[in-house]
């Protein structure tokens, strides 16, 4: 097997340099001028991005908002140019070029060559670039994950597809003790550039094992990125941005986002995956959201505005690490923070969330900060005690309402 591995990179001896830019510093071009570009390229984030908050947070309220990290308007975020996809082929497509321009990305996983995957992610990949590139492997998790790790440290930059991510708690000491910490204990000889992917979160009656939310088991690991897709135009540049990057990064998808359809950019672009994404600007309460909650805090976003609120809506997609510097100047100008997740309760994201909130912004907040998850309860079979887990609509404007009282 390392012979075919071997081979399949053998194409190029070194990595452009290019694939050496630091996923920092790579942000996705603005979608309102897509109409005056004409050429394809990728932009270099301000240094405004990498200020850090210092000492000053003990002054309450004095320190004035940085201008592009809220918005002041509620932006327009239509494309006048581009092509429609659905949110799985933006993913085929991101990673389609990523292997186009790079002879060193591989895909493995099951079921991942000719039937195309089974959200059909790898659709066509196989005839295009070959069974030595699109590796269908055997129903074996910690196996195949250990593979491409080892690939990655060959210098390969494979993309691994769980089928379902909780098959991949099967591979956790895999993803634990060798992709987050190798870097580290080789005392840097080796990089580990491989991006971990794959469907999840609570689908429609899917059962218990195939509802798994693996954020809060993976954020605790050194070494490890994970961000989550939410939207077609995201899911293409977080996937590209992950591909290009030396760390290991873990690609959240949800399994009820796969068919959402919108028009991207027929140019090139990549989203920095260190940045959150301003959905909504607002005065009154700051809302941090991710994946398919997304849609959910919109939906009840349209409810508190005909009541008189304000919310700001902030998708967070780096869940590890947070970016502070986007959700700090929200909090800083709407002084309330309500975190909703589809994570469980007990050890979630909005656990950590809600901590590095406390520790780093205490002084603006006019509220404690309120979260709402997921029951600590295995995901039911039927379809009405399946939705009292999950966060609804009608939970966050009620939320709101006590927070703004």
């Amino acid at each position: 097997m390392s012979s075919i591995i071997h081979g399949a990179g053998a194409a190029t001896t070194t990595l452009s340099t290019f694939n050496s830019i630091d996923s920092k510093i790579l942000v996705a071009p603005s979608r309102t001028n897509l109409s005056v570009r004409s050429q394809r390229y990728i932009v270099a984030g301000s240094d405004a991005s990498k200020k850090k908050f210092g000492s000053g947070l003990r002054v309450r309220h004095s320190q004035k908002l940085i201008p592009n990290a809220v918005a002041t308007k509620e932006a327009d975020t239509s494309v006048s140019t581009g092509h429609e996809l659905l949110l799985f082929e933006a993913l085929q497509e991101g990673l389609e070029e990523e292997m186009d321009r790079d002879p060193h990305v591989c895909v493995m996983g099951e079921d991942v060559g000719h039937y195309g995957g089974s959200y059909k992610v790898t659709k066509g990949l196989a005839d295009k670039f070959g069974d030595l590139r699109v590796l269908d492997t055997p129903i074996c998790e910690n196996a195949f994950t250990g593979m491409g790790i080892g690939a990655a440290m060959t210098g390969l930059r494979p993309v691994i597809e769980g089928m379902n991510m909780g098959f991949l708690l099967l591979a956790f000491n895999q993803i634990s003790n060798n992709c987050g910490m190798l870097h580290y204990t080789s005392g840097g000889q080796f990089t580990i550039p491989v991006v971990i992917r794959g469907p999840g979160g609570v689908g429609r009656q899917l059962g218990a094992e195939h509802s798994q939310r693996l954020e809060s088991y993976f954020q605790s690991i050194p070494g490890i990125q994970m961000v989550a897709c939410s939207t077609p135009y995201n899911a293409k540049g977080l996937m590209k941005a992950a591909i290009r990057s030396e760390n290991p990064v873990i690609l959240f998808e949800h399994v009820l986002l796969y068919n959402l359809k919108e028009k991207i950019p027929d140019e090139d672009y990549i989203c920095n995956l260190e940045e959150a994404e301003m959905v909504r600007p607002g005065e009154h309460i700051t809302i941090l959201t991710y994946s398919r909650m997304r849609y959910h805090v919109m939906q009840a976003a349209k409810t508190l505005v005909n009541k008189g609120y304000d919310p700001e809506v902030i998708d967070i997609r780096s869940l590890k690490p947070f970016d502070l510097h986007t959700i700090g100047n929200s909090v800083k100008k709407t002084h309330r923070v309500l975190i909703v997740e589809e994570c469980m309760r007990t050890g979630g994201i909005g656990a950590s969330l809600t901590a590095a909130i406390n520790e780093n912004f205490h002084d603006y907040l006019d509220a404690p900060v309120m979260c709402l998850s997921s029951q600590d309860v295995p995901t039911p079979y039927a379809g009405t005690l399946e939705e009292w887990t999950v966060v609804q609509p009608a939970q966050i404007v009620t939320a709101v309402e006590q927070l703004c009282q």
